[in-house]
């Protein structure tokens, strides 16, 4: 290899760096787009969050902006996972900072994090002109960091560790250390074919996150809602994808309805979201 082409790798991985960075950023802010999502922020409404709107989310977003960036970086020079989790420190000291001690994306943060670092170190090991890894390949390389973080301390004062250790269920960790079969095995495939079959994005996302919420003991609804409430939201996405989800005529309108139950309920698939988003960057780094 001459000198010329080995100069050009780093600008070549910063590049392929940014491009993550911002697919990744681009996938939160579909989900925050989508509507309607029956608990949860959205442009239109603000769930069952008395305490955050789309606006906050956009402020998170921006304070974001350079975290996925410099995860992706990191994951592509083979960095330790030490040095990740220090982005992933910052990058939540940021979002809180602009969203006035608001977690608009904690969930994101880890689990989209890994994924965008998981991506750029499969780019990396197959060259910048290798295709580019499949969803499910970007998946199961986030196991290569599972031992480290796995071994990282917990914050046992969050609603959501309370929530698993209360509920004895999984959480991301466990998700993350099994290579997100949740990612590979529901949401992606859920995903791909409602894409593939004509449905519009957002009718593909809602569609999918309510194949998520029947199937994810989601640490937010069971925070919110305990096991009835986790139950509860797990039935109605379960009617609603049995009468066809997002496929059959007048979906957004029934979607509407259940919405209105779920805020009754104070319930908000949060997890279910954050896998969302990131179902929706595997795709969009698969083409790009």
């Amino acid at each position: 290899m001459n000198a010329l082409a080995h100069a050009d790798r780093p600008v070549a991985r910063r590049v392929d760096s940014a491009r993550l960075g911002r697919l990744a950023i681009a996938s939160l802010h579909a989900e925050l787009a989508c509507a309607p999502k029956p608990g949860l922020v959205t442009p239109f409404n603000t769930g069952s969050h008395d305490d955050m709107d789309a606006g906050t989310f956009l402020r998170s977003l921006f304070a974001l902006r350079h975290y996925f960036t410099a995860i992706a970086d990191a994951g592509a020079a083979d960095a330790p996972f030490a040095s990740l989790r220090a982005h992933g420190i910052a990058a939540e000291h940021a979002m809180l900072r602009a969203t006035g001690g608001i977690n608009t994306h904690r969930g994101a943060i880890f689990s989209l994090g890994l994924l965008v670092a998981a991506a750029a170190r499969c780019r990396r090991q197959h060259g910048q002109a290798a295709p580019a890894a499949p969803a499910a390949q970007v998946c199961l390389a986030v196991q290569h960091w599972a031992d480290d973080f796995a071994a990282a301390p917990l914050d046992a004062s969050s609603p959501g560790q309370r929530a698993r250790l209360r509920h004895g269920v999984a959480g991301v960790r466990e998700q993350a250390a099994a290579g997100y079969p949740l990612l590979r095995e529901l949401a992606v495939p859920t995903l791909r074919h409602a894409l593939h079959n004509g449905l519009p994005r957002d009718a593909a996302m809602s569609h999918t996150l309510m194949q998520l919420v029947a199937q994810v003991d989601d640490l937010n609804l069971l925070h919110r809602g305990g096991a009835d409430g986790l139950a509860w939201a797990q039935q109605q996405a379960r009617l609603f994808i049995e009468a066809g989800g997002a496929f059959a005529p007048g979906w957004q309108a029934r979607l509407h309805d259940i919405g209105e139950g779920f805020v009754a309920r104070r319930l908000s698939p949060g997890g279910s979201a954050d896998l969302l988003a990131c179902s929706w960057f595997l795709l969009q780094q698969e083409g790009a």
